[in-house]
Order: structure tokens, then sequence, then C-alpha cells
């Protein structure tokens, strides 16, 4: 398909105040063009209320990118036309003649936003029997083959096929910055959770051998932090941990305990919680080891 714009869309964002909203805005407005600079691949930005556009000739390979980066709900390669229903027409003929036949069934789902002389079921009403005469295929709008999305703003039109997964949750760098203590490559999974909620991270590990993970991690999350190494050998590594939060100024730390090792965890967290002076937060708490394992495969993360 030649499609020439991608749409991006987030959640949680869109329930923020004007003032908030844009600040989160600029910010994955930000990422995303840290991400795209990164991977060498020119890109154009632009943002309306509850969408991101992204104007790029490198479509394929910008889907690949967009997966990683946090506060992106979800995302699409659209094909951009005039709100005039023949120009929609057009585009959604060009978008289906090869894909659909009397053998297969369709349905369109069209949204609109502003003010035109049709609604949205007069649009699909009227682009659905263009499609009919021009494939012969069936419309089905509950089981279709094949769904055509619709989007119209105001005096603009996207059509595209698809709503490809993003990692949601919030732009990276919108909220406080948390010490990560990094004991082996799957604690990298506790960091990814914080960091899908906005959270930058420092690690501090005891193992250099964990570096080269974690150089890996960032840079498949497009994210840049600090390394911090500290002598296990030394008894005090509590009070070290606790140093470091203070003079990084961080707001929590975060630490990969689950309740599989769980003797070991309640005494190493009530040693953490009584020199630390921040929350201590635990997200892998409730998984298991083969859960560990499979959401580090599915987060690039090296183990």
């Amino acid at each position: 398909m030649n499609y020439d714009v991608i749409i991006l869309r987030y959640g949680e964002l869109s329930l923020k105040s004007t003032y908030v909203r844009k600040y989160f805005e600029t910010i994955l407005v930000r990422n995303i063009k840290n991400a795209f600079t990164r991977e060498n691949i020119p890109v154009v930005v632009r943002t309306e209320r509850g969408r991101i556009y992204l104007a790029t000739t490198e479509i394929s390979t910008s889907i690949k990118i967009l997966p990683r980066i946090f506060g992106i709900v979800s995302f699409s390669p659209a094909m951009q036309t005039t709100s005039a229903i023949q120009d929609m027409s057009t585009i959604a003929q060009h978008l289906t003649k090869n894909i659909l036949n009397k053998q297969k069934s369709f349905a369109i789902r069209a949204t609109r936003f502003g003010t035109h002389p049709f609604t949205s079921q007069d649009v699909a009403i009227q682009i659905g029997n263009d499609i009919v005469n021009a494939t012969h295929a069936k419309v089905d709008l509950n089981t279709p083959d094949f769904e055509l999305f619709i989007e119209i703003r105001e005096k603009k039109a996207f059509l595209f096929t698809e709503k490809l997964k993003g990692a949601g949750g919030l732009p990276l760098g919108t909220q406080g910055t948390v010490l990560t203590l990094v004991t082996h490559p799957s604690s990298l999974l506790a960091a990814w959770y914080l960091m899908r909620r906005g959270c930058d991270n420092i690690f501090v590990t005891m193992n250099q051998s964990n570096e080269e993970a974690i150089r890996s991690f960032l840079a498949h999350w497009y994210a840049d932090t600090e390394i911090i190494s500290i002598d296990q050998t030394r008894k005090d590594i509590y009070h070290q941990l606790s140093s470091i939060v203070s003079e990084k100024n961080c707001d929590a730390l975060v630490t990969d305990h689950t309740f599989e090792k769980l003797a070991w965890a309640v005494s190493d967290i009530a040693q953490l919680k009584k020199n630390s002076i921040v929350p201590i937060l635990t997200p892998l708490l409730a998984m298991t080891q083969e859960d560990i394992e499979n959401q580090c495969k599915n987060r690039g993360i090296l183990i």
C-alpha cells in the first residue's frame, strides 16, 4: 500500500487537563523524534487533540520503531485525502481492489469529528456500495473478513486497514526518577514496568556483566540513563543504595523480588525499607519465573 502518514493514538493522556495533556504530548513528540533520529529516519510530526500524525517516506521501518516508544497505545499506516465522499471512495477502492472479491466479506468502520453535511453512517453506506460494485464482495458488519477504517477529521480523512498495538502507558520522562537495582538481566523487566508509567530509571548493578544487557535494553527502548556499579563485597550494600537514592534525588527504589523466593524477599525488602527513605517498588512480586522469562523475551531483554 502507498501509505503516506501514520496515525498515532494515545490513551490516558487525553483525560488530563489541557495544560498537562499538552506537556505530555510535547514529551511524547520529543521521544518520537529522538527515536527516529537514532534510526536516521526523517520524519515530520503533527499533533491534534487525541492524535499525532507522522509523515515519513519509510513507513515499513517506522512500524518497527513505534511499538518501542512508551505512551503510544496504537498506530495505523494510513492514506490521507479530503473529507469529500468521492475522494474517500476513490482511496477506499484503491485499498480494497486487490484484497476483496465475491468470496470475501468486509465492513467499513467510519468515525467523524467536526461539522460535515453527512453522517458517519452515510459515509459507510455510500462507500460500501461503491466497493461492492467494484469488487462484488459482501458486507458483513459482525464477522467480516476485512475491515476498512475511515477517520474523518474536519476537512481531512484518513483511511487504514489495521490498528497496530503500541507499548501504551505514559511517555517516558513525564514522571519521576527511580533507582533500579539490577541483580540479573531479568531485573530489567521491573524497570520496564516503571518506564511504561513514565519514570526515568537510573540503574545500579553489583555485577558488571549485567551492563551489556542494560545497554541493549536501553537501546531497544530508546532510553538514556546512568549505570552505576557498586561493590557487592562490602557489607553496607543497603547504605550504598540509600546514599545513591539521596544523591540522585530518586523518588523510589525498584527491585526484582518475587514471592517464589519468599524468605529471601521478605528479609531483603525489610532491610531495604529500614535503610531507605523512599518507597520500595516490587513490580515482579506476583510473577513466576516462567512469567518473567516470557515477559523478558517480549520486551527485548537478553537473559
